[in-house]
């Protein structure tokens, strides 16, 4: 046995067998905001990324027609949305993603606080995506904002099928030269939160 399969076999056992262990009880008062869909457009714009609200999944085609022009490779892993250019289920190897333009993902709830975005996929083999695609899309049902991380600790969780959940908040950023933001820097260049 490898080093690496060691490793990797001494995590799988380390994972906790039971999935219905009790979250920490959180009983502190929190911030609340009036227009909580405002509030998450001002905090993702202050991050890099934009909020948009449309009315139906046809109505998004439409904006990516509009709004994505030059992105060739497309994939999507939004039921009922029929852009993508690139087949996802075709491909096991992370690597064949390195050129997709847009990736449209499905995203639970937001959070107005930090303008963060809860994105929880069964099928977890392409989390790549998240993180290699140019541009990203995330679409989230509309009314599906809380205030604060400390609303949102309270819906996350995860049953045997889930294996793979993320906060994003806007594109890739960092701010760890001389504190000076930079956007893209390892990542999608772009983030737009579609509510519908």
């Amino acid at each position: 046995m490898s080093s690496r399969e060691a490793i990797l076999n001494a995590i799988k056992e380390a994972k906790p067998h039971n999935s219905d262990s009790a979250l920490p009880e959180v009983n502190i008062l929190h911030t609340t905001y009036e227009d909580l869909d405002a509030k998450f457009a001002t905090t993702l714009a202050g991050v890099g990324g934009n909020a948009v609200h449309l009315d139906s999944l046809s109505a998004v085609e439409d904006y990516i027609k509009e709004h994505y022009a030059e992105a060739t490779v497309i994939v999507s892993t939004v039921e009922g949305l029929h852009v993508g250019t690139k087949e996802l289920g075709a491909t096991d190897d992370p690597h064949t993603l390195k050129d997709v333009d847009l990736a449209i993902i499905k995203g639970e709830f937001a959070v107005a606080e930090n303008g963060a975005v809860w994105v929880k996929e069964a099928d977890a083999r392409h989390r790549a995506l998240y993180f290699i695609a140019q541009k990203l899309m995330i679409v989230v049902p509309k009314g599906e904002v809380v205030h604060t991380m400390h609303e949102a600790y309270m819906r996350v969780g995860f049953d045997d099928k889930d294996l793979f959940g993320i906060f994003i908040s806007g594109p890739s950023k960092t701010a760890d030269i001389e504190q000076s933001l930079v956007i893209g820097a390892h990542g999608a260049t772009e983030a737009c939160v579609v509510f519908i």
